[in-house]
């Protein structure tokens, strides 16, 4: 029931906006908030009623399409592995709205963000792999939107296309597989498939079809060109989104689809993934050490954190594929928060160069302080979100894996060496006297909507089996875990 209510919502909030003149900002403020506050409270609602006792899909709810011709049946549904992705999707797309709150051509904006939340939520809980490959990439659309109009910079329209064709062709092989599986299984209904036993040599090449699909959605090296540049160019929401929602899509297909459906090619491959992963792990924490534009630097901070997840999905055991949602969860709220923070510092001064941010404590202490929060959760520091995730991801792949623990915990050094400096810079580097007067704490407003991240990062680091809790039958469920 609360899941066709938000489906519903969402559905009537979308076509409601349409009527609603672009002149009259407060009702669209007003309506556009109101309703995902009401999404985000039915999503927690759905957080509360889920039985952390079952594996099975909850909250199910069914929807028919018959005709003479055909009878059409979709299903929708909430596990342990995709709820918190749930959950975060409505949260992130909230504070997203309360952000733009004085942005021009609001109507626009407010459309593709509720688009773009509908979309993302049912990728999360559709049980159909066809509908799911079309809610995936049909967010390219509202972000290709959302990129391209709101960016910030010329070069845009290079980010846009590169967002657009990396994501888009690697799915292409994703559609010919799907279409493979419904000749041979004659259904794509997800409970279907997980019953149906593929060949090894179809587990192979459907692996290797969903694998590029994914890849590019984490996105794993060599396939991380377009983030750096989306990042870049993309608004400040745009860049929380890609970063705290947007990415989660590659890991949860993972989880999801290939090591549930082809486990068998999932172990041939592993040494593959280890490969591509410490690579981009490296790769990215070098480059990030080098880079001067703010929003670049947690570009590829994310491209590492999310190389290190993929460690954890394919360690197949129960540590590190708790350890890789829990840090996927984390980094939602981490990379959201950085994003937010260079974003409001961006908004005062129209500039992400590091070199023109120097000695903020000194007229931002509030900001510094929070900055300080999320740097460390970045980090990993103990007591954060992250460090549970990191933690666990790495003490699983280290019993599968050793050379490759050891390279992405060196990765978590380099990230250490990068943060760090970035703070320095930022906060205690020599005051730059001449834009002082640009320089104001946060508001009230902008104060507001970090609060709920912050708490998140802490409480996740203080209390982690509040989290673990739900994804622990869910993750002893996939086909692989019960090998180990």
């Amino acid at each position: 029931m609360l899941l066709t209510s938000i489906f519903f919502i969402l559905t009537i909030t979308l076509l409601g906006l349409f009527f609603i003149p672009s002149t009259n900002t407060n009702v669209i403020r007003v309506f556009s908030l109101f309703s995902s506050a009401v999404v985000l409270l039915l999503s927690c609602g759905l957080l509360v009623q889920f039985d952390c006792n079952s594996y099975y899909f909850q909250s199910v709810v069914t929807y028919s399409l018959g005709s003479e011709l055909m009878n059409l049946t979709f299903s929708f549904g909430l596990d342990g592995i995709s709820i918190f992705f749930f959950v975060l999707t409505s949260l992130l797309i909230f504070l997203c709205i309360l952000f733009i709150w004085n942005e021009r051509l609001l109507k626009e904006y407010v459309l593709n963000l509720l688009l773009i939340e509908l979309l993302l939520l049912l990728v999360f809980s559709v049980l159909d792999v066809f509908l799911f490959y079309i809610f995936f990439e049909a967010i390219l659309i509202p972000m290709f939107i959302l990129v391209g109009i709101w960016g910030s910079r010329e070069r845009k329209i290079r980010a846009v296309y590169l967002l657009f064709f990396y994501t888009l062709f690697g799915s292409l092989l994703m559609l010919v597989g799907l279409l493979y599986i419904y000749s041979i299984a004659g259904t794509l209904n997800l409970e279907y498939l997980l019953a149906y036993q593929f060949t090894m040599e179809e587990q192979c090449w459907l692996w290797l079809a969903f694998f590029l699909s994914f890849a590019s959605k984490i996105p794993m090296f060599p396939f991380h060109v377009w983030l750096p540049e989306a990042h870049v160019e993309a608004p400040t929401v745009g860049s929380v989104l890609l970063a705290g929602i947007l990415l989660k899509l590659g890991v949860y297909g993972f989880l999801r689809f290939s090591l549930s459906l082809f486990p068998d090619a999932s172990l041939y491959f592993s040494p593959l993934v280890y490969l591509l992963s410490v690579l981009g792990i490296i790769y990215a924490s070098l480059s990030a050490i080098r880079q001067t534009d703010l929003k670049r630097i947690i570009a590829y901070s994310s491209v590492a954190h999310m190389n290190l997840v993929t460690l954890g999905i394919f360690s197949f055991n129960i540590i590190g594929i708790e350890g890789s949602i829990l840090q996927s969860i984390s980094h939602g709220f981490v990379a959201g928060g950085m994003f937010l923070l260079i974003g409001i510092v961006y908004d005062r001064y129209h500039s992400r160069l590091l070199y023109y941010y120097g000695g903020l404590v000194h007229m931002m202490p509030v900001y510094s302080a929070i900055l300080l929060v999320f740097t460390m959760a970045n980090i990993a520091l103990p007591g954060t979100s992250s460090f549970v995730g990191e933690f666990l991801l790495l003490l699983g792949i280290y019993k599968t894996n050793v050379v490759s623990a050891i390279i992405g915990a060196l990765g978590v050094i380099l990230c250490g060496a990068y943060s760090l400096w970035l703070y320095n810079r930022m906060i205690f580097g020599n005051l730059k006297t001449t834009f002082i007067v640009r320089f104001k704490d946060l508001n009230f407003l902008e104060f507001s909507i970090l609060l709920p991240l912050l708490f998140f990062v802490i409480f996740m680091g203080v209390y982690p089996s509040f989290f673990s809790n739900f994804i622990h039958l869910s993750v002893c469920n996939l086909s692989l875990v019960t090998m180990y």
